[in-house]
């Protein structure tokens, strides 16, 4: 899902957060608040998107969205690389194997 080059400029941010806030168990915490924190905006901007308030009526628009869902992507991303002594990447590839081989016994 994510390349290499990818992994490692999540690696780095996992580093830079570590050195400005040590990752204790309350980091870890905030950490998995902010993927929380990061969905709720992309939703909010799906809503947006939708006008859905009629009192703001169309408020993003769908690059919007996408960029918000990156930040989730990135902020996932950051919480795992922070949760686990193994490599990342792997713990993702093997989920994502899980997930598609799910898909594909229901077809």
């Amino acid at each position: 899902m994510l390349n290499p080059d990818q992994w490692k400029t999540i690696t780095g941010l996992v580093e830079w957060l570590d050195r400005q806030n040590g990752r204790d168990q309350h980091e870890i915490s905030m950490r998995l608040l902010k993927l929380v924190e990061e969905a709720g905006e992309a939703a909010q901007a799906y809503i947006g998107m939708q006008g859905q308030n009629p009192r703001k009526g169309v408020t993003h628009t769908r690059a919007d969205v996408a960029d918000e869902l990156c930040d989730v992507i990135v902020t996932a991303a950051v919480a795992l690389a922070s949760i686990t002594h193994a490599e990342p990447s792997s713990i993702l590839d093997a989920k994502l194997a899980k997930i598609a081989a799910r898909a594909e016994a229901t077809v």
